[in-house]
């Protein structure tokens, strides 16, 4: 009897299905305005105050909604179409995204404001991400559900490729509002691509909010595979937090660098995570997930701490494009862990239970992570992310080992 593994799917074979060809270029164009977005708004929070921590809170007013709200998306998503469900999220976005964009057009943007638009950003994130994940597998089926996770990962780091540095030259030369602009447009051909799209589902069974919240609450704490899943989520995000959040505070303070030096920055954490993102399915296979978890975990805790000795430019670039590799590696892997370890009944539930886990510790830590910057020093405040992944993932080895691969699983 032969021991070999079975050889993975193409990585390219989601690209097959008409419906996940049209929404991934949706997708990408969309991500690409969000990326645009993003950079115009925590560079303009350097422009707007000094302190690290209102820096560090773009960061963290985008992910706290996921955190808060992300539970109750999943059952939303449980609960009604989940076509519907994105549907009303990207409007949402658009039209936050359009006030932010008149906002800062006619000189009426202050930190204060900037934090609320992109808290409610946050909050159609927070809608929107567990239907859309959820929803990946009435694109492409069981079989190639890894492989299309990984493409959606590509086009939202090639978005990050791409988009920084267009974002930063874009912004430089006609200031942050044209950015927002553009990004509330780009949500349009996402939109005008869910309303074409019908796919066959069987009607869900709703049931009250807070019972069916109990449900996915009670799954995941009962699973010890998905337990160990949420817990890694949780350790990586909050110590990834700290390149995250203080990277335009690295560019201002440490390299005296502008808007295009930021971009370029991100440039070379989504060039990173691309390259990650189009190898990650063999390297699942090949080595196993606890293996690129933890090693990724150690490999960004490097980057982290490389950025917090650096003053120039070149060893930023080089340890962000590490970073972004690492990024992707270790999401890419505990979505696919939990998708697969995931009832279809609930699994819009479990994957916001994830989400919010997981972007809680993004938010926990960049707000921490600040604090301590203008407490005590940038560098310090990196050096202590890096030291928490190190300690964390090291310790998680043992006492939170990623699920086997038949271990908990749900899905051939």
């Amino acid at each position: 009897m032969s021991t070999d593994k079975p050889s993975a799917p193409s990585a390219l074979a989601p690209f097959r299905f008409p419906a996940f060809r049209a929404i991934w270029i949706a997708n990408l164009a969309s991500n690409m305005g969000s990326t645009i977005q993003a950079v115009g708004a925590a560079w303009l929070m350097t422009e707007l105050t000094p302190s690290h921590l209102y820096i560090a809170l773009v960061q963290a007013s985008a992910t706290i909604p996921i955190m808060l709200l992300g539970i109750f998306a999943g059952a939303i998503a449980d609960n009604f179409d989940r076509r519907r469900v994105m549907l009303a999220a990207q409007s949402g976005m658009l039209l936050v995204s359009a006030l932010l964009a008149l906002a800062t057009w006619i000189g009426m943007i202050n930190p204060i404001l900037l934090l609320c638009f992109t808290l409610a950003v946050g909050c159609g994130t927070a809608l929107n991400a567990p239907a859309w994940q959820a929803s990946v597998r009435l694109q492409v089926g069981h079989e190639h559900l890894p492989q299309a996770i990984a493409l959606n990962t590509i086009a939202f780091n090639l978005a990050r490729s791409v988009g920084p540095a267009l974002g930063g030259l874009l912004i430089s030369l006609t200031g942050p509002a044209i950015g927002f602009g553009l990004n509330a447009l780009s949500y349009v051909a996402l939109i005008i691509v869910l309303l074409r799209w019908h796919p066959e589902i069987t009607p869900p069974k709703r049931s009250p909010m807070l019972s069916a919240i109990a449900t996915g609450l009670r799954f995941c704490a009962q699973s010890d595979p998905v337990r160990r899943v949420l817990v890694r989520g949780f350790a990586f995000g909050f110590g990834a937090a700290g390149f995250q959040a203080l990277l335009p505070s690295v560019v201002r303070d440490q390299l005296a660098g502008d808007e295009l030096i930021y971009g370029l920055c991100l440039t070379g954490f989504g060039a990173g995570s691309i390259l990650a993102a189009l190898g990650i399915g063999k390297a699942r296979h090949r080595w196993g997930s606890e293996t690129l978890v933890g090693g990724a975990a150690l490999l960004f805790a490097m980057a982290t701490f490389a950025i917090a000795l650096s003053n120039s430019m070149t060893p930023v670039l080089a340890a962000a494009f590490v970073a972004g590799m690492c990024w992707v590696a270790t999401m890419t892997t505990l979505n696919v862990a939990m998708q697969l370890r995931s009832p279809e009944a609930i699994l819009g539930r479990c994957l916001s239970i994830y989400q919010a886990v997981t972007f809680g510790g993004m938010a926990l830590g960049a707000w921490l992570l600040g604090v301590v910057a203008d407490l005590s020093s940038l560098p310090a405040a990196l050096a202590a992310a890096a030291g928490w992944l190190i300690l964390s993932s090291t310790a998680l080895r043992f006492a939170a080992p990623m699920p086997r691969r038949d271990e908990g699983r749900v899905l051939p």
